[in-house]
């Protein structure tokens, strides 16, 4: 047997660039973040309401509750869309159109952000100001773009979840005397919730992250919204908008606006590993 030690040395190293270079980052926002957050106060940063660089206010209350009225909205949209279409995968569908039509919704991943966001300024923006009122460009808008986004990490994780549950509780619950979808609702769903709460949480850190699609569609006005119909600014939006020309105390605001949102992603992916990793033992 040939020696697999250099092999394993070098996939090794390869892991451990990419720790590496996650751990710099974080240093890096750290310590650039830290500082202006720690003079303007933890509490006047995060729920502060005036965001003017030139003056020296930094309050990114209504950049975090336009992020949060997003988020939310995209999670309403596309977290009953993406089980639906799991259920339908999983339990429904024949096995060669589910093996057809899970490649091709896990495709949608694949389209880059500003592709959805033109898609939804040429489509979807209209469409919310004919028929509803307003701009258009609003968070309603930004929340559907969202959560077509989001829909093929939700839809995949609840699948492979769906089908890990053994066929013997389908079984079961059949002999039972129970229905399809009793089935389903009762004993399939249960099952897999470590595995479903898992993929909504990793679809909430990508909504939080996304940058382009929400810039595109969402207005960019800098005031906490009110309704759906309202133009908002996120926090991603205005890192992206403002980075390029931002120095000094503004660029530490921007960092510390990054670290605010690093933080956030970080415990939303940590929950959902500590999920997947119950699951795994549950099911061990």
């Amino acid at each position: 047997m040939r020696d697999e030690r250099p092999v394993e040395m070098l996939l090794g190293l390869v892991a451990l660039s990419t720790t590496t270079a996650l751990v710099l980052i974080a240093v890096f926002i750290f310590i650039e973040g830290v500082p202006v957050i720690a003079r303007v106060g933890p509490a006047q940063f995060l729920l502060g309401r005036r965001w003017a660089p030139d003056a020296g206010s930094f309050g990114i209350f209504n950049m975090l509750a336009g992020t949060v009225w997003v988020t939310v909205g995209a999670l309403c949209l596309g977290v009953p869309l993406g089980l639906a279409c799991a259920i339908f995968l999983s339990e429904v569908a024949p096995r060669p159109l589910a093996r057809m039509l899970k490649p091709a919704l896990e495709l949608l991943a694949a389209i880059p952000s500003v592709v959805y966001g033109f898609m939804g300024v040429v489509v979807l923006v209209p469409l919310v100001r004919t028929t509803l009122g307003g701009p258009g460009f609003s968070v309603l808008a930004a929340s559907a773009v969202l959560a077509v986004m989001i829909l093929p990490t939700i839809t995949s994780i609840t699948y492979d979840s769906l089908r890990a549950v053994p066929d013997s509780y389908r079984e079961g619950s059949l002999a039972l005397g129970a229905g399809r979808w009793q089935t389903i609702a009762m004993v399939l769903m249960p099952a897999a919730r470590p595995g479903i709460l898992a993929g909504v949480i990793l679809g909430t850190g990508r909504a939080l992250g996304e940058t382009m699609a929400v810039l595109m569609v969402a207005g960019n006005a800098l005031r906490a919204p009110t309704s759906p119909l309202d133009p908002v600014r996120t926090l991603t939006a205005n890192i992206a908008l403002e980075m390029g020309y931002a120095q000094g105390e503004h660029r530490q605001a921007l960092l510390a606006t990054g670290l605010v949102l690093f933080v956030v992603i970080m415990a939303a992916n940590s929950v959902a590993l500590a999920l997947s990793s119950r699951r795994a033992g549950e099911g061990g």
